[in-house]
């Protein structure tokens, strides 16, 4: 009897050591930041030039963007010049799961002339969610992540979410499909305000809808010859209207 009673005080002492540091992460946990500890904070840029910083802004090495747009707008052309531009940066790596190595996407590995960036980018076409996680975990792999598209990719928006949380260094860029204007699906349209910088392709001109910008109306120009045939098409089409209504 003599134990118990010795030991009963001990317990409860252990309890509320316990209890005690668990309020204590709980408050670590919960910190709040002054304006002058914000402004401190530093932050690794992109040191791209002002063909890719005028539009685009000084964007973090580790943000993840989301690229949207119709068929045949230039979405896919873009995305190639942009990944060419990265290879400057760290090895960039694209996840081409809805063209795979098709001859359309050789045919734009030939014209944008990533033979330049050989040693620092990949190609792959299939990865499972599992599968990429492990990739991903090796020494030195890609720093730059392409999934081109996450609609075809079969990885779901969590399973995405836990990527770019375990891999916070790394940049997750994500292509997406539309649907009459918009990402296509709920998940996609939760990712694009998940992204920090977000740019729309439309008439073979990349648009930044993203943070970083401090000019909205600026653009990437991707094709020149391609932005004006659009250009004249548009200008056409309503040379048609007005001679429809006159």
């Amino acid at each position: 009897t003599g134990v118990q009673t010795c030991a009963l005080p001990i317990c409860r002492f252990a309890y509320s050591r316990i209890e005690k540091d668990s309020r204590e992460e709980v408050t670590m946990a919960k910190r709040a930041y002054s304006p002058k500890e914000v402004l401190a904070k530093k932050y690794k840029t992109l040191p791209w030039g002002e063909k890719w910083s005028g539009p685009f802004g000084e964007v973090p090495v580790n943000e993840t963007w989301f690229i949207s747009g119709a068929s045949a707008s230039g979405k896919s052309s873009f995305v190639m010049q942009l990944a060419k531009e990265l290879c400057n940066y760290g090895t960039t790596l694209y996840l081409s799961y809805e063209e795979g190595i098709s001859q359309s996407f050789q045919m734009r590995i030939k014209r944008e002339r990533m033979s330049e960036v050989q040693g620092r980018f990949r190609v792959i076409t299939d990865d499972t969610y599992e599968e990429l996680a492990e990739r991903l975990g090796r020494p030195k792999s890609a720093k730059f992540v392409i999934i081109d598209s996450f609609q075809e990719s079969g990885i779901t928006y969590d399973q995405f979410m836990e990527l770019i949380s375990r891999f916070h260094r790394k940049s997750f860029i994500f292509i997406s499909q539309e649907y009459k204007g918009d990402p296509a699906g709920k998940p996609a349209g939760r990712l694009k305000y998940k992204a920090g910088i977000k740019i729309r392709v439309v008439g073979y001109k990349a648009y930044c809808q993203g943070r970083f910008t401090g000019d909205p109306g600026s653009c990437y120009t991707i094709w020149e010859e391609g932005e004006l045939r659009t250009s004249n098409n548009i200008e056409k089409d309503e040379h048609k209207e007005t001679d429809s209504g006159a």
